[in-house]
């Protein structure tokens, strides 16, 4: 880990399945107003797009098109959709088929997508699988978002890191020590800066704390987990 790294944390803009509410659409991409959100944010954002050292993404549809719209200028000058790095590890928490990314060579066939280098995906077993590691329940939650904790101490060395992901994982990434994942409602296209709180940034768990808002391109839109909260209260 670099000195005093900042981590540019994002979330994607909006998607189908943020407006329909229909979570049965596979891998949901963004939508025309998404897309206008994400290209929106890369014009707010000038100084984090020069500063950015290396882009991350979840690899599900919604994150790599606003990976690619709205952190465009630092992509270019990273050196294109292939300088990207493709994290599973921060892909959205529910088995839902919205939350559930697509295969490597369903990705390929698509030339949105195509320019990315998808084969980062191939050392990555049964990310699509919702078992094990991946499965929904909240210790693997945990265990998952504490694992991108360690990744972006451990593995990334520079200096301003971008991940671009999904409110609910970004919720437990930001969990703090006792309190469980962030209540914080993550607006669409939104970005906040947090950094490894001194205290724990050598501990196992090397949790974070923000360090200020930057830029949010779109409103808010409700993550799957705020919807099946949302119904079961209605059914009280």
């Amino acid at each position: 880990m670099a000195p005093n790294s900042r981590l540019i944390l994002t979330r994607h803009a909006q998607a189908e399945h943020n407006v329909s509410l229909d979570y049965s659409i596979h891998d949901a991409p963004l939508t025309p107003l998404g897309k206008k959100q994400a290209a929106s944010l890369a014009r707010q954002i000038p100084d984090l797009q020069s500063s950015a050292e290396v882009i991350l993404s979840s690899p599900l549809r919604r994150t790599l098109q606003t990976t690619y719209l709205g952190w465009g200028p630092a992509v270019s000058r990273l050196g294109g959709p292939k300088s990207v790095v493709l994290l599973p590890q921060a892909q959205e928490c529910n088995d839902l088929p919205c939350d559930t990314g697509s295969a490597r060579e369903v990705l390929e066939r698509d030339p949105e997508f195509a320019a990315f280098d998808l084969e980062q995906l191939t050392a990555v077993l049964d990310w699509t699988s919702k078992r094990g590691f991946w499965a929904p329940g909240e210790q693997a939650l945990a265990t998952r978002a504490g694992w991108v904790r360690r990744y972006l101490r451990d593995e990334r060395p520079e200096g301003d890191i971008v991940l671009v992901a999904h409110g609910d994982i970004l919720r437990r990434i930001t969990a703090r020590p006792g309190a469980g994942p962030s209540e914080y409602p993550w607006k669409n296209a939104e970005v906040r800066i947090f950094e490894f709180d001194p205290q724990y940034v050598d501990t196992d768990e090397c949790f974070l704390y923000q360090k200020e808002d930057v830029a949010a391109a779109g409103g808010y839109g409700l993550t799957s987990t705020e919807l099946e909260i949302e119904e079961a209260e209605g059914r009280l």
